[in-house]
């Protein structure tokens, strides 16, 4: 047996190998018998070990996983995890894995397996871990969101920490026609290409900018106040005025919090007018297109929001929440 090689392997894959890579390795099975007897090694699934006792950590049950269904990528929420995003109340814990849409696989003990039918095109088995693309895993979790808003945080997430963009997300889904929610994600993947880059922005773009008639904003502007860069969530150009989202998280620490007085002090030093307003607001669209319709009336704007439905009036004193609005979503949610 070569242990320089199994040595390399075990370093690759967080101390995770299979009897197959033993055996490639010139391994036999009395040898994978002698380690388990000196409890070298120990079996996670069958024919998978760990080189310890103690244990596995996520990754380690993620390679054990997908060398369990090899040839197979982590997918879902175990694949963008492994991209660096951050999936709060994503899956089930389980380690979910893609694998030929041709096999028929019984998932071992914690491990959900996806059977995919363009396989060869979105597994990435050179990465370590394995796993399915970016885009293909973002539209699978969104899809498979409790919420609108989760289904709008998940594509807004991967989008303003640029690990991919809206229209490679759109060539991700023309490519999955049976992919569940279709017109919602296509729908999203159009806000998030106009700038709306998480679940506060589009609820502001849908529920109280288009749905009021207020002007259209340009979003994400980026200006540079002094040395520094910023991104403007909204602003109404040619009006002065600049509506920052913040949503209930992200903007809650003093460093957060000096930022943002930082970019409205150089907003009014432009001439800008700056309206910060959070979910409690935007759940509230009503009275928040009426407070910003005012605002841009008195800095030019010849004309005024309209109601949104025949039940809703449109007032600055209160008004009722969004349909089926309750509180803020607990995944990121702001700017």
């Amino acid at each position: 047996m070569d242990d320089l090689q199994i040595a390399d392997l075990l370093q690759q894959q967080h101390r995770i190998v299979s009897r197959r890579q033993v055996l490639a390795a010139g391994g036999t099975d009395v040898d994978i018998e002698r380690l388990l007897r000196r409890h070298a090694c120990a079996p996670v699934h069958a024919g998978v070990y760990a080189a310890h006792t103690g244990p596995l950590d996520a990754f380690a049950r993620s390679w054990a996983a997908v060398l369990r269904c090899w040839p197979a990528a982590l997918a879902g929420p175990s694949a963008l995890a492994v991209h660096g995003m951050r999936t709060p109340g994503a899956g089930d814990g389980r380690v979910e894995v893609a694998v030929a849409q041709s096999r028929h696989l019984a998932p071992p003990p914690g491990v959900r397996v996806t059977r995919v039918g363009r396989f060869d095109e979105v597994a990435q088995l050179h990465l370590t871990p394995p796993r399915v693309r970016i885009e293909h895993a973002v539209l699978a979790v969104a899809s498979r969101a409790a919420t609108e808003d989760a289904t709008v945080a998940v594509v807004a997430d991967a989008c303003q920490t640029r690990r991919t963009t809206a229209e490679r997300l759109r060539l991700e889904l023309a490519r999955s026609p049976r992919l569940s929610r279709r017109r919602l994600l296509g729908e999203v993947l159009e806000d998030a290409a106009a700038g709306a880059w998480s679940a506060l922005e589009r609820r502001y773009l849908v529920e109280v900018e288009r749905a009021h008639g207020l002007p259209t904003a340009e979003r994400q502007r980026v200006v540079r106040p002094g040395r520094t860069v910023a991104h403007r969530d909204v602003d109404y150009l040619g009006l002065r005025t600049v509506v920052e989202l913040d949503g209930r998280l992200g903007h809650e620490w003093a460093r957060d919090r000096w930022r943002d007085l930082d970019r409205d002090i150089a907003s009014a030093a432009a001439g800008d007018l700056t309206l910060r307003v959070g979910w409690r607001q935007v759940l509230d669209p009503c009275r928040l297109a009426a407070a910003v319709g005012t605002v841009l009336r008195a800095r030019g704007w010849p004309e005024a929001p309209v109601p949104c439905g025949p039940r809703r009036g449109l007032t600055d004193e209160g008004g009722s929440p969004a349909p089926g609005a309750g509180d803020p979503p607990s995944s990121r949610g702001g700017s």
